[in-house]
């Protein structure tokens, strides 16, 4: 694997900027994109769920239960990380370990920004309930089909095998949610 090229010596303003997505390692990337996967599905079961009891439920409510769910997963993902350093290397995470750690895990927390805005606009009167549900549903689901046609379209795979392994990564999709869905007794 090769190691990337240190960067050029820059200007104290510029040393400190902000890391881009691209200046961080792939292994970084895969695993925050995993993240992000994970916390998309949890953020369709809650949204499907909320959708089925949507007359029985507030704006408010269906914001705040969104946004704890995906605190939650976020702060599993962290501490499952922060567990496995700390049984295979013996110590807990430090400096650039925790950071990465850090990192990897709030990325899941950007999976929620669009359904919470629309679940926020729920709350001002701009969309009923029902709808803002529908339409976080969507996003969710547009998110995960995007992610799987992306991932299939950048294998080496010829075409007709692209279009197999799509068709089994939307057929994994759905049973994942459908196991949500039968997790929540619905």
């Amino acid at each position: 694997m090769e190691e990337p090229e240190p960067a050029p010596a820059s200007t104290h303003r510029t040393s400190r900027r902000r890391r881009r997505r691209d200046d961080l390692p792939v292994e970084e990337r895969a695993e925050a994109l995993k993240e992000r996967v994970y916390a998309t599905f949890t953020g369709l079961a809650i949204v499907l769920v909320q959708h089925e009891n949507a007359d029985h439920i507030s704006a408010e409510r269906a914001t705040l239960t969104l946004l704890v769910g995906i605190v939650a997963i976020t702060a599993a993902g962290f501490v499952a990380d922060v567990i496995s350093h700390l049984v295979v290397h013996g110590d807990f995470p430090r400096g650039p370990e925790l950071g990465r750690m850090v990192r990897v895990a709030g990325s899941a927390l950007g999976s929620a920004s669009v359904p919470l805005i629309l679940l926020v606009l729920a709350i001002l009167d701009v969309f009923e309930l029902q709808g803002a549900l529908t339409a976080a549903s969507i996003v969710y689901i547009v998110t995960l089909a995007l992610i799987g046609y992306v991932a299939v379209r950048r294998s080496r795979l010829s075409w007709w095998e692209q279009v197999v392994g799509l068709g089994m990564l939307v057929l994994l999709g759905l049973a994942v949610v459908g196991l949500q869905q039968l997790a929540h007794g619905h």
